[in-house]
């Protein structure tokens, strides 16, 4: 047999086994909402090129391929025992397994690392809590397609409800527009899943989930108990009110949360997922999410300030352009962003250096910023020059950072990429909220320079969908505990 048969015939062997893993990963996640990831990449409802793909993505952060004939056992294993809500990463289960010099066989090395989600450590499934998005743009749209993929399990979260200005035109033709920038999307691309629309109710049905379409122009002219909604987090995508007072219009009967997508003003805590979520006050009714920019910076300072210490810094973001300027020139209130935006490179300011206090109150270190808006529609990068409290080297700043892109409580806002060739079209779809590239990274004494991709649009939604599982109490621990 040839080389390349030899190839072809493992490639079918793990396609077969990556496809015996599709059942079991589902009813692990539709009967006891367990998520099943591979290095903080969920494999729920994932294809078998999709789940053969993110076996081998390990090779560039941990050094070598895993294979599905490594993990299958895990996953095995996990069938067999009375698991409660969590999130499992089998990555670091093999991981970790190869080192463990117990001798312990599959089945019982998992049946230990996954002790706290079984019996009667699990915790048990909640209610559904109702979610309601006020805006259906850019963000508001990625939002409620992350919603409604977690709904699989029937638990978690539940989008009831989405409140957009009253149009002039007919409903139901409103309807069927809205639903369908839902189901297709120039960048993110199709919807996965079914819509149809329900003009009789005034709602758009996705995979089963019945989503009530509101229309008013102000948060006073809504009543959402009416609709059968209670104790919800309305997620505000329209930037339209960012302090407390304006948010507070929302805390409508039937609301009892209210988070922004956009830089808080004034009091409202600025939430970085990962960083400083655990300061979130069980009562605080308004918080942020700060900026796609301020999730994709805070992180990796963050975790460059626990090793190396951070003296001063300074952030130049390259973000693609947004709906905020014009196609063509016109007026615009901010300066120069009233210029093409296809058709320019445009400097601009970002918020992004001074919501570093808010979201690292611990970290005197001065941080300046400044940004340019470039013609295209998706993935920023983000600059990050920083003055370290002591000298290191690049290799090892990158083994630091890989290590804590794998294995440190940042990993699912934190990836890392080593792909010599990656450019921003790379990064779209990434669920983390910035991605290392090694390649490009700067080191010399004691400064560094990291180069930060990140989509700031689908990044920036999954951080504000984790935001709001912790709010709402659905945030489900990871196994095995990052260390």
């Amino acid at each position: 047999m040839t080389v390349k048969d030899d190839s072809f015939t493992d490639w079918k062997n793990r396609e077969e086994i990556a496809e015996s893993m599709i059942p079991m990963i589902g009813r692990l996640h539709r009967e006891r909402d367990v998520t099943v990831l591979l290095h903080s990449r969920s494999l729920v409802n994932k294809s078998v090129v999709s789940i053969l793909k993110t076996h081998r993505f390990a090779r560039q952060i941990a050094g070598e391929e895993l294979s599905v004939t490594d993990t299958l056992p895990f996953v095995q294993a996990l069938t067999t025992l009375d698991l409660g809500p969590s999130q499992i990463d089998i990555g670091r289960l093999a991981e970790i397994y190869k080192t463990d010099e117990r001798g312990l066989s599959v089945a019982e090395f998992t049946a230990e690392a996954v002790a706290g989600a079984t019996g009667g450590n699990k915790i048990e499934r909640r209610e559904p809590r109702d979610v309601v998005l006020y805006g259906f743009g850019r963000i508001g749209r990625l939002v409620a397609r992350l919603l409604i993929e977690k709904a699989g399990s029937g638990n978690g979260l539940r989008l009831r409800a989405i409140v957009v200005r009253g149009g002039g035109g007919r409903a139901c033709e409103d309807l069927v527009k809205r639903a369908s920038l839902l189901r297709r999307d120039s960048i993110h691309g199709q919807f996965q899943g079914t819509i149809t629309v329900d003009e009789a109710e005034g709602a758009i049905i996705a995979n089963g989930n019945t989503i009530k379409v509101i229309y008013a122009n102000d948060p006073s002219e809504v009543d959402y108990t009416a609709y059968g909604i209670n104790d919800a987090i309305l997620i505000d995508n329209t930037g339209k009110w960012r302090d407390r007072e304006g948010l507070s219009q929302h805390l409508r009967p039937g609301i009892d949360k209210v988070v922004l997508t956009a830089p808080g003003k004034g009091d409202v805590p600025n939430i970085v997922h990962g960083v400083n979520h655990d300061t979130i006050k069980p009562d605080e009714q308004i918080l942020s999410c700060a900026s796609c920019t301020t999730n994709a910076i805070v992180p990796p300072l963050k975790a460059m300030a626990d090793e190396y210490g951070v003296l001063r810094g300074h952030v130049e973001t390259v973000h693609s352009f947004t709906n905020d300027q014009n196609l063509l020139d016109n007026y615009h209130k901010a300066d120069r962003r009233g210029r093409s935006a296809p058709l320019n490179m445009v400097i601009t300011e970002t918020g992004a250096a001074s919501a570093v206090a808010k979201a690292l109150p611990d970290l005197k270190a001065p941080i300046t910023g400044s940004s340019i808006r470039v013609p295209v529609p998706d993935v920023s990068i983000a600059i990050l020059s920083l003055r370290l409290g002591r000298e290191t080297t690049r290799e090892e700043v990158l083994d630091y950072l890989r290590d804590v892109s794998l294995t440190s409580p940042l990993k699912r806002q934190i990836d890392f990429t080593t792909a010599p060739d990656a450019v921003s079209m790379d990064f779209v779809g990434s669920r983390h909220a910035s991605i290392i590239d090694a390649g490009a990274t700067k080191v010399d004494g004691d400064n560094a320079i990291l180069y930060l991709w990140y989509d700031n649009e689908f990044g920036y939604s999954c951080q504000v969908i984790r935001v709001v599982q912790h709010v709402s109490g659905v945030e489900y621990p990871t196994y095995p505990s990052a260390v």
